[in-house]
């Protein structure tokens, strides 16, 4: 899946025949890391492993959380502020990485906060804070939604432009710029999420 592209992309100010380094979909590197986190968390599912789905939850949770803040809040303005080209170069190292590691992390804190939610029976109607479980449900859905149905398509079309002959730096700039904005309301909402589970661990 790797490319290589020589040509300027319209609208992006640089000079012709300007050569964008090759660069890959889906970094094949990062696979495997992928599959062993995935397959550590479904056996600590399959076997109600209380520590192993704390583990998962927290960290996951918790890595969600810093790369929304600091995408959102740190890299959105740099970006904004960088002209097309330097956009397209970040583009081009920056979003195969996140390709890869935003679905991991919203796979392993869901999942694992599920069934450590069900395990423990702060999903049982009778639990105190059963109505701030409730609310984090909502509001972590939204971000999963959000992440996956918004993110995740604006970051593959940003990619899959960057592999045409001819890229168009203005629809690059407009789908980097949805992607910063997603991020940014993403960050918003890992603060209320903060809120939520610092109030039910309290």
């Amino acid at each position: 899946m790797a490319v290589a592209e020589h040509a300027s992309p319209p609208g992006a100010g640089g000079a012709p025949g300007a050569e964008r380094p090759t660069f890959a979909i889906v970094p094949r590197a990062g696979l495997p890391l992928v599959a062993v986190v995935i397959g550590l968390l479904i056996a600590a599912i399959a076997g109600d492993w209380l520590w192993g789905l704390t583990f998962f939850h927290v960290v996951g949770g918790g890595l969600w959380t810093g790369v929304d803040l600091f995408v959102g809040f740190i890299v959105g303005p740099i970006i904004g502020r960088m002209s097309i080209p330097a956009r397209i170069e970040f583009s081009i190292r920056f979003m195969p990485k996140m390709l890869l590691l935003m679905p991991m992390l919203v796979t392993m804190t869901l999942a694992s906060g599920f069934q450590l939610a069900r395990h423990l029976g702060y999903i049982d109607p009778a639990f105190p804070r059963h109505a701030w479980i409730v609310a984090s449900f909502v509001v972590v859905g939204v971000m999963a939604t959000v992440a996956l149905g918004y993110l995740e398509p604006a970051n593959l079309a940003v990619l899959f432009e960057l592999r045409k002959p001819q890229p168009n730096g203005l629809v690059i700039d407009k789908l980097m710029k949805r992607f910063v904005y997603t991020a940014g309301i993403t960050g918003i909402a890992q603060v209320a999420t903060l809120i939520i589970m610092t109030r039910i661990a309290s």
